[in-house]
């Protein structure tokens, strides 16, 4: 789920970013320092959406930046167990597929893709035996949250699953009304 978030902060403002005006000082060491960043209680930042209240400047001895107390908005992904989620199928290995949900990739095995029986092609793709349905890289899909893992903060894990009504390709769910 995308979230806008109000933060306050201090950030130092380099002297390099002295010529520029200061709401753009700041929104540019914003964007250094939360573009990217991940964490369980925010998730991934996305991008900073605004920028409220700068205080006054103030300048430590021997360094030379300003700092300033700002507060701001900033736009992040936080998934959500049972959450359905729109994404492209970026590639199809054997085992499963990587699913492309915007800020981050999510993991769905072979065996939560359909239901159905399915095989991996010579061309990439995945086929049910029986409803002869194929996926292959591209695809617009639905899938659901089903496993989420912040063990390894560099390398968040996300499960997916589409076996269920109205998950996976949207000429699916057509099919199964």
């Amino acid at each position: 789920m995308f979230y806008n978030i109000t933060l306050k902060d201090t950030i130092r403002i380099d002297p390099k970013l002295f010529d520029l005006p200061l709401e753009e000082a700041v929104l540019k060491e914003l964007n250094v320092r939360y573009l990217g960043y991940v964490s369980q209680e925010m998730g991934i930042v996305v991008g900073i959406s605004s920028v409220g209240e700068v205080s006054e400047g103030k300048i430590i001895p021997e360094d030379g930046a300003t700092y300033h107390q700002v507060s701001f908005g900033i736009v992040t992904f936080i998934p959500e167990m049972k959450e359905v989620v729109l994404g492209i199928v970026r590639k199809i290995e054997e085992f499963g597929v990587f699913f492309d949900m915007g800020p981050i990739d999510g993991m769905i095995h072979i065996s939560q893709t359909m239901d159905d029986f399915v095989s991996f092609s010579k061309d990439n793709a995945l086929q049910g035996k029986e409803s002869k349905r194929v996926l292959k890289s591209g695809d617009l899909c639905r899938a659901k949250i089903i496993a989420i893992s912040f063990k390894d903060i560099e390398n968040i894990k996300i499960g997916l699953t589409m076996r269920q009504p109205t998950l996976g390709k949207p000429e699916w769910a057509k099919e199964e009304a």
